[in-house]
């Protein structure tokens, strides 16, 4: 972009910048990214002893359309994270139940939360305050709630980071039987408490969303083209993606991880090993899933690996995609894939900055980034166990079997090729040979469409990503 942060403070406690040297490189960001129509002062903040005191608004242009405010006093505050408008819609459902809102820390579950429903009453349990007087005192959480229903027409509780306390889920069912018109939404970055504690307890009183990391619709989707190396490198995290030192974050989120997921909540006898554990899963991410070999790579024990394979599903880290096995000519192979949920993760855990081209790596990476959004789209579309993969005992291999409605399925095969031959299409055509292929997909890094032997389909990843996103795909 031609621009760095200069004049370093280092008594700024964020990012060690000035607030205008961070506003000056986020908005460069955004205009090369092709998203600032234009800038507009919001209030005068006089240039008195505090010169860096300021108040700008950035008008968004394109798919956002939003009015950001940053305020940054001195350095002090980080003020509001840039706000990309998100396609998961939870509104209907709220107009009819409570609901939880699950997903990896920092895909943005609080600020669209507060973006949506900005008058909602907030408790935020990553508070210590909030934490230590509601486990303090459980009492106290209803008292609040009692109160703040009977004073306010205002009946939208969110309640943030509840697997910290999932005891509060019971007073949450005493409301929801109690009162008709209240309604909760519960966040949460790990399922792990909640799933004997929480979404059991409240049984159909509550439906249940994921929230990915961004995925293509919220993107200009010249700019998510644009941006894909860097976003293969980085990840689609939204604080990362705007981090004026990303990698750096990502350590960070790592770490956070370890710390605040694993050992706080005492879920690995052995944070060591864990970590070696964690550190091995990314050198098998997007493949099938040997838990022998893992366990003597990471010197955990098989039994062990299983189990903290469970743990990092339940934390939502990543997902085991189960083996397609409806052949019966080529014998199918029955291990699971595993797929980390973000490929900056992935890269982080590995220590690699750059992948190039026409590696093993890279098309690693491409296949977890359609993974993601393919799991996004489903779920945001509230449709589970759609995804499989096959491999044959021959070496014949779909990446994606995708299941219809209808009973049906569409093949799609990933290759990070802008030239794929017929060496790319025989795991679709011998699959083809025994299920019912509705469609037989091949997305890879062509320029253009096209139609080849008459039967399959070759995508260039940013088409395939739009008509899939339009619903162009699995709906009959």
């Amino acid at each position: 972009m031609g621009f760095a942060l200069a004049n370093r403070d280092p008594q700024n406690p964020w990012g060690r910048v000035t607030p205008l040297d961070r506003f000056l490189f986020v908005f460069q960001l955004m205009r090369h990214e092709g998203r600032v129509s234009g800038v507009k002062s919001l209030g005068s903040s006089p240039w008195t002893k505090r010169p860096s005191s300021l108040f700008f608004g950035i008008y968004i242009a394109d798919f956002h359309e939003i009015w950001q405010y940053w305020d940054w006093f001195s350095g002090s505050n980080r003020g509001n994270l840039l706000y990309f408008k998100r396609v998961i819609d939870f509104e209907s459902t709220l107009a009819r139940k409570s609901f939880f809102l699950l997903g990896p820390r920092q895909t943005g579950k609080s600020t669209l939360l507060k973006h949506r429903f900005p008058d909602a009453h907030y408790f935020d349990l990553l508070s210590p305050a909030l934490y230590l007087k509601f486990k303090s005192s459980p009492n106290q959480f209803a008292k609040e709630i009692d109160y703040a229903y009977r004073v306010d027409e205002k009946r939208i509780f969110i309640i943030d980071e509840v697997q910290k306390l999932p005891e509060l889920l019971d007073e949450v069912h005493r409301q929801i039987e109690l009162h008709k018109d209240i309604r909760f939404i519960l966040t949460g970055s790990s399922a792990r408490k909640l799933k004997k504690a929480g979404i059991n307890l409240l049984g159909g009183r509550a439906a249940r969303f994921y929230l990915h990391p961004l995925v293509y619709p919220e993107f200009n989707p010249a700019v998510y083209w644009d941006n894909f190396e860097k976003n293969l490198t980085y990840g689609f995290l939204p604080s990362v993606l705007l981090s004026p030192d990303p990698w750096a974050d990502l350590n960070d989120y790592v770490g956070l991880y370890l710390k605040e997921e694993i050992q706080q909540e005492a879920i690995a006898r052995s944070l060591d090993g864990f970590s070696r554990f964690l550190n091995t899963v990314a050198t098998t991410n997007a493949e099938q899933v040997n838990f022998t070999q893992v366990g003597n790579d990471a010197q955990v024990p098989p039994r062990t690996v299983r189990e903290y394979y469970q743990v990092l599903e339940d934390t939502l880290i990543g997902r085991l995609v189960p083996a397609f096995t409806g052949t019966v000519k080529r014998k199918a192979m029955t291990s699971a894939k595993f797929y980390l949920f973000d490929p900056g993760v992935t890269n982080v855990l590995l220590g690699r900055k750059t992948v190039s081209r026409k590696t093993k790596e890279y098309g690693g990476l491409l296949e977890q980034v359609l993974f993601g959004e393919l799991s996004a789209y489903f779920d945001y579309q509230g449709i589970s166990d759609r995804i499989s993969y096959w491999r044959s005992t021959s070496k014949f291999e779909v990446d994606f079997v995708v299941r219809h409605d209808s009973g049906q399925y569409t093949g799609i095969e990933i290759k990070s090729t802008s030239r794929p031959s017929g060496h790319d299409f025989k795991g679709l055509i011998a699959l083809s040979q025994e299920v019912s292929l509705a469609r037989k997909i091949v997305v890879c890094l062509a320029d253009e469409p096209r139609l080849e032997d008459s039967e399959i389909e070759v995508l260039p990843v940013p088409k395939f990503l739009a008509r899939l996103w339009q619903g162009a795909f699995f709906t009959e």
